[in-house]
């Protein structure tokens, strides 16, 4: 004779409440968490404030010069404050775009990456999922950046300068949406290339180098042909340029740059091993 036994309540199975977010929610939440919790992200952010502030006060500083000296060809007279954030961003980009660098090749250089493609195999969302984060966390940089390198600037430039609320503010949105772009651009060339060196060789050549070696005065062609690369292309954006090119397509260019460069990682992500 069989008998039946009974489960005790505390010893029956509980059911696990459903998960709110969707998979891609989940690997923006991870890539979030693992960009705050290193010590490099911090390091980075903390390069990039005194890089601004000091190639701020030092834009200022000449420009004060030039209005005081004695060569009045040199003279710019009252600088908007935003046209120095702006110019202050040639080289505190370089510090801001080790975020999107170092997002992917420090993974690869400790091997990390193996965990991050099992915990989330669809190898296009990770990616995507970084390039979500990267972009937003420059762009917050980028504010942040901006009023560092106007609040350094107005008082430097004094009597020389000017800061309308509308323009200065305009300049520093301008400015955290170039440095998000980047970002998001050196995160794909990095998926693509894996190698901090060299990826930021790549992104010296596109920002600068190959630019400055096309732009020779009197060849047109080669010259509109710099207007294509990125680097070029987001200073015409943040200059406000209407030749050759209005300011919106600038922005595009670099945007087009960015998408190309996320799809190209996209593919070598998909191709090789981890």
């Amino acid at each position: 004779m069989s008998t039946l036994s009974t489960v005790p309540p505390n010893a029956r199975p509980t059911s696990r409440p459903a998960p709110t977010t969707g998979p891609f929610a989940g690997a923006v939440a991870a890539e979030w968490t693992k960009l705050w919790s290193v010590r490099s992200t911090w390091w980075t952010m903390l390069a990039a404030a005194l890089t601004m502030a000091a190639t701020a006060a030092q834009l200022a500083i000449y420009a004060v010069n030039a209005n005081t000296d004695d060569d009045p060809a040199v003279n710019p007279g009252v600088l908007p404050v935003g046209d120095i954030v702006t110019g202050s961003l040639e080289l505190t980009q370089y510090v801001v775009l080790a975020l999107g660098l170092f997002a992917v090749t420090s993974e690869y250089a400790t091997g990390t990456i193996r965990t991050t493609l099992r915990c989330t195999p669809s190898r296009g969302r990770v990616l995507l999922a970084k390039a979500v984060v990267v972009a937003v966390v420059t762009f917050l940089l980028g504010l942040l950046l901006g009023g560092i390198g106007a609040a350094v600037a107005g008082p430097v430039l004094g009597e020389w300068g000017r800061a309308p609320l509308a323009g200065t503010l305009g300049d520093v949105a301008a400015s955290a949406a170039y440095l998000a772009l980047v970002g998001v651009l050196a995160l794909g060339l990095a998926a693509a290339l894996r190698g901090a060196v060299l990826t930021l060789t790549v992104l010296f050549a596109l920002l600068m180098i190959v630019p400055l070696s096309l732009q020779e005065p009197g060849i047109t062609v080669l010259t509109r042909l710099a207007d294509a690369f990125p680097g070029v292309a987001g200073n015409h954006f943040l200059a406000g340029d209407t030749e050759p090119y209005p300011a919106a397509v600038g922005l595009l260019l670099l945007a087009g740059w960015a998408a190309a460069a996320l799809a190209l990682g996209r593919y070598a992500l998909a191709r090789r091993d981890a």
